[in-house]
């Protein structure tokens, strides 16, 4: 039978270090008691003995030293390469559609002429490349020419091919990926650019190239040369320019 110690206090018999029990012991507090050391100051050992932490209260996330807080604690929901977590602790799918993946231009300062309407003619470092990084994605490709003419009667016709294939919209019958100026003033070497943009779905995500032709209608047709290409004001060089965007799914 155990024996029962009555006392209302313990202290130490000299010093102030007070010892409950021997080493290997065990000291137990039993069921309906209060330990009650809110006044007191506690020095737990070095590595806490595995126990619930539903009743801790106030802990500063400051303190994490180590280790990676589950994704569960973090939200509802799988967390995933795909995913991302949202303000209401949810992950959900990363949002996508209409970001930029890439944008690329080729700006051409030199000046390139043709002088016969009997072929689509290529502009000399006039194109682009692209990857596309994804099958998905979409490419928005604008272009800019600076053009004039010889002759005041005169149109010039461009149009855009993907990896030397004529692209456009409209029936295969159709020309609607020809893109016409005409003369905005009736006198020889008036400027008159010629603008283009096009979304095109290549789904590849091999190397693109993207490039301009041009054909004049009955005469000779000259790009980023006006009057006396003497950089002057009304009279000069200008510069024509190919851009192309990857808009990602």
């Amino acid at each position: 039978m155990a024996s029962i110690l009555k006392v209302d206090k313990l202290d130490p018999q000299s010093g102030t270090a007070l010892e409950l029990g021997t080493s290997g012991d065990t000291i137990s507090v039993p069921s309906g008691a209060t330990l009650d050391i809110s006044s007191a100051t506690l020095t737990p050992p070095a590595t806490m003995p595995a126990s619930s932490g539903v009743n801790l209260t106030a802990l500063n996330a400051t303190n994490l030293g180590s280790g990676t807080v589950p994704t569960a604690r973090l939200g509802t929901g799988t967390a995933s390469s795909s995913t991302v977590l949202y303000g209401d602790q949810t992950y959900k799918a990363e949002p996508g559609g209409g970001k930029m993946g890439q944008f690329l231009s080729t700006t051409k300062t030199d000046t390139f002429g043709i002088v016969s309407d009997s072929a689509w003619t290529s502009i000399t470092g006039f194109s682009v490349d692209i990857t596309p990084s994804a099958t998905s994605s979409k490419i928005w490709i604008w272009y800019h020419l600076e053009r004039s003419n010889y002759s005041n009667t005169q149109n010039m016709s461009t149009r855009l091919r993907r990896d030397s294939t004529v692209i456009g919209v409209g029936t295969a019958a159709g020309d609607r990926h020809v893109v016409t100026t005409g003369p905005y003033k009736a006198e020889n070497n008036y400027n008159m650019p010629n603008t283009h943009g096009f979304l095109d779905s290549p789904s590849s995500t091999s190397a693109i190239t993207y490039d301009v032709q041009i054909l004049g209608n009955g005469s000779a047709q000259q790009i980023n040369y006006y009057g006396s290409d003497s950089d002057t004001a009304f009279s000069g060089r200008s510069v024509s320019t190919i851009s192309v965007m990857e808009i990602l799914a």
